[in-house]
């Protein structure tokens, strides 16, 4: 009976190859979209989980209000690790990382430098802690002396090859001179770890033995025995403050104590965080590799959902639509004495089967785009053919997909009755117009949702592009690495100065796009008790930062060389006026330091200061900054005028080849590393964008199947109404009206929840756009424009029908 099923299916989809064109392809499209968002949202799901004892490790985080500023950090003090080990039995293993950036490195006794983007100082129980093997070298000492380093495979290619690593010698930096004890294959990109290539011994970094307990500069892990409850493990954890942090803190603050601490509205509290939920739940100062959100994934998830939804829904309003076409048969099927679920089970075989052609179609599409969909996301995903997992997966998906789509049309057309049909009454027979009329709804109110939501992330992303940031990101070039100009850096910057394309040259490691961060507590002179702290951002810059990247002062001046006494000035910025308690007017003069423990203190001088700007992401308040003169040369900002950026370019990388030959010429543009920040918003609105299309192609086609349906059952009145004079415009507008009013309903559930939910995702953002209502009459009236070109073609199809072949059985 079931090949009977199967061949009676075949024939009748073969027998309308337009309606089962339509069926299959959009049912194919809400697959394909799913499957390639199923494998992003598992991709995402699997982080760091190919780690041995994954479920077993955890991150220390610190959470700190201290001096006006409350900081999220993802790290802790050095001595931190050794401490637990020590005091605490649950904890079976430690392990520290100090990521110390990109770092120049070249083979000893060469003279040309490679650069690699992420180095990191890693304790000797690296490889066991994670359970990483080693491709040459011993895992057991490959760390444990200073001045070794481990490389990965990628790396040590670049250098001398996998298989000649061992014992070689690399310098870093052109100052510091490393040996080689291992090379480890290249990790995951589903790894925190995915862009460190180099690890250096830990033993050989002098800060790392210090028994600091106030600088947080240490991603400290620790893994704890099977049987530890986490929870139970946070409170044991908090005592490391008092036991610890507070005699570290009496050596400068004498009377200090944990109540007094408390007391002054501070506190300093110890968190632990799960491996696994890095990289989805943690959005904290600082992190390994850049994190994303578990936002992403329920909004991406809703999506997937919506377009399995949509394309469910597609399949039955084309399926009932067709089904008058099939009244006929029905009826015959019944008197010859077929049964309710014989019926059944035929149209569901039907059903079943297009799923599984929309399968081959769906798998065929999205291997097509699957290269443009990980360009969009940022990833390297895969579909794992070879899986028998994912085919079980996929497969039954599909089954209970076809079953579903096709289970309202099957229950549908058993129903009708034979007497009617096969009299020619059979549109009468034909009911479920609510039901149909409610698909419609749901598909379109999904549809304006999904447009409100794409509008909303662009008005954000362009809201972000066109805001003042308090300083110019345009025609700013970066130059990478200029410190392996070495002592000739200085004679490097007056060269670029001098080309007739440059306006301003200057060297800081600092800058309000992604780059170095120094945060410290410093106190006003005669204020320097511990509730008085001024938690701020220490930047080192020079001369010419203010000018070259066009930030304005309040109040006061620039630094000038000409006055050797602003090597101990300081310009504030703005945001730390309410925290010192003073207007800019009476900042000025004003001296802080951040030697307490000293005898002989350096006290800097306020000499200006300058307007709020930007220096983090717009998800971020603006905090307490200062800029003192220092000597960061790590890269050069170079304001350019405007002309021929590429004979600029090839100026500039000739001197450095003069001044520095052999090191690597690296650079990129602000405003592109600025727009690198909310790369994952954009990435987001991209998204966004392109399901959103394929949501109301989906939608389309069940409002055109609907459209279909309406116009065969309004046949009889049609003709009724020409003959009785109505034009071909009256009859295509009452048609369309009909479903305008669906419409209308859709838009008016979809709109507010749009808005609401849209307004909890600008909540991440301390600087938004507010929803305006034209944001909402804007999806509106796309979606009924949308709506309108859809329907129009069948409604005026059906009004120009001539009205003798519709009454002629009559």
């Amino acid at each position: 009976m079931f090949k009977n099923y199967l061949k009676i299916a075949w024939r009748s989809l073969k027998k309308q190859p337009f309606f089962t064109f339509l069926n299959t392809f959009g049912l194919a499209i809400g697959m394909a979209g799913a499957l390639l968002i199923s494998l992003f949202i598992h991709d995402e799901l699997s982080f760091d989980k190919m780690f041995a004892d994954a479920d077993r490790i955890y991150r220390i985080d610190t959470d700190v209000k201290f001096g006006g500023a409350e900081i999220l950090a993802s790290e802790s003090s050095a001595p931190m690790a050794a401490a637990m080990q020590r005091d605490f039995s649950q904890v079976e293993s430690t392990l520290r990382l100090r990521d110390r950036g990109s770092a120049l490195i070249r083979k000893s006794g060469t003279k040309t430098n490679t650069k690699e983007l992420r180095v990191t100082f890693a304790d000797s129980t690296l490889f066991d802690f994670f359970g990483l093997k080693l491709l040459v070298g011993d895992a057991k000492t490959a760390l444990t002396e200073p001045n070794t380093l481990v490389l990965t495979k990628t790396a040590a290619e670049k250098h001398f090859g996998v298989q000649n690593t061992l014992g070689q010698s690399l310098l870093l930096n052109n100052t510091d001179t490393y040996t080689v004890t291992g090379v480890i294959d290249d990790l995951p990109q589903n790894s925190m770890l995915r862009e460190h290539s180099v690890f250096m011994a830990m033993a050989g970094y002098a800060d790392s033995r210090e028994s600091n307990w106030g600088s947080m500069n240490y991603f400290t892990f620790v893994k704890l025995i099977p049987s530890v409850n986490a929870a139970d493990f946070n409170e044991p954890l908090q005592e490391m403050f008092t036991r610890y942090m507070i005699p570290w803190v009496q050596k400068i603050f004498p009377g200090m104590t944990a109540e007094s601490f408390a007391a002054s509205g501070n506190y300093w509290e110890h968190k632990i965080m799960p491996l696994t939920d890095i990289h989805l739940h943690s959005n904290r100062q600082s992190e390994l590799s850049a994190n994303s959100s578990i936002q992403n994934v329920y909004i991406l998830s809703f999506i997937a959902l919506f377009l399995i939804i949509l394309a469910t829904v597609n399949f039955m309003n084309l399926s009932t639509a067709h089904s008058l076409k099939r009244s006929k048969e029905v009826g015959i099927r019944k008197t010859l004495g077929s049964n309710k679920t014989e019926l059944i089970r035929q149209f569901l075989t039907e059903s079943g089967m297009v799923a599984f052609i929309s399968l081959i179609i769906a798998l065929s599409i999205a291997m097509i785009v699957l290269p443009f969909f990980n360009d969009l996301s940022g990833k390297e995903i895969t579909i794992p053919y070879t899986n028998f997992i994912f085919w079980l997966i996929v497969l039954f998906t599909t089954l209970i997909l076809g079953l579903l789509s096709g289970s309202y049309p099957a229950f549908f057309m058993s129903r009708f009755m034979p007497v009617k049909v096969l009299k020619g009454s059979g549109q009468k027979s034909v009911g479920g117009g609510k039901i149909r009329n409610s698909l419609v709804v749901f598909q379109f109110a999904i549809s304006v949702f999904l447009i409100v939501s794409t509008l909303v992330v662009f008005q954000q992303l362009k809201f972000i592009q066109g805001k003042d940031l308090g300083f110019n990101k345009d025609q700013i070039l970066l130059i990478n690495d200029t410190y392996a100009a070495g002592n000739q850096v200085q004679a490097f910057k007056e060269e670029i100065t001098g080309l007739g394309q440059v306006a301003y040259a200057s060297l800081s490691d600092y800058l309000p796009t992604p780059s170095s961060r120094s945060n410290s507590s410093l106190f006003r002179e005669g204020a320097m008790e511990q509730e008085n702290a001024i938690q701020m951002q220490v930047w080192e810059v020079d001369h010419d930062y203010l000018k070259t990247l066009n930030m304005e002062l309040v109040v006061g001046r620039d630094f000038n060389p000409q006055y050797a006494t602003d090597s101990t000035g300081v310009i504030i910025n703005e945001a730390m006026l309410p925290v010192m308690g003073v207007t800019a007017e009476e900042a000025l003069g004003i001296r802080i330091t951040g030697d307490l423990d000293l005898e002989e203190k350096v006290f800097y001088t306020v000499i200006g200061v300058v307007e709020d700007f930007h220096y983090e992401s717009l998800r971020e308040s603006i905090g307490a900054l200062g800029l003192f003169l220092g000597k960061s040369t790590g890269t050069m900002a170079v304001k350019l005028k405007t002309g021929n950026y590429s004979s600029t370019l090839a100026s500039i990388e000739n001197i450095w080849n003069k001044i520095a030959p052999g090191q690597p010429f690296s650079y990129r543009f602000m405003d592109e590393s600025f727009d690198a920040t909310y790369k994952a918003e954009q990435n987001l609105g991209k998204i966004f964008m392109v399901f959103t299309i394929l949501s109301i192609f989906i939608a389309c086609l069940g409002l055109f199947g609907l459209a279909a349906f309406n116009a065969e059952k309004r046949t009889k009145e049609i003709g009724v109404r020409k003959v009785l004079g109505a034009s071909v415009s009256q009859i295509s507008y009452r048609l369309t009206l009909d479903f305008l009013k669906l419409v209308g309903v859709a838009i008016i559930i979809s709109l507010p929840i749009g808005w609401f939910a849209m307004d909890k995702w600008l909540e991440d953002f301390s600087y938004r756009i507010e929803i305006n209502w034209w944001i909402l009459a804007l999806a509106g009236s796309f979606a009924i424009a949308i709506a309108i070109i859809t329907v129009s073609y069948q409604s005026i199809k059906a009004a120009i029908a001539n009205p003798v072949r519709s009454l002629r059985t009559e």
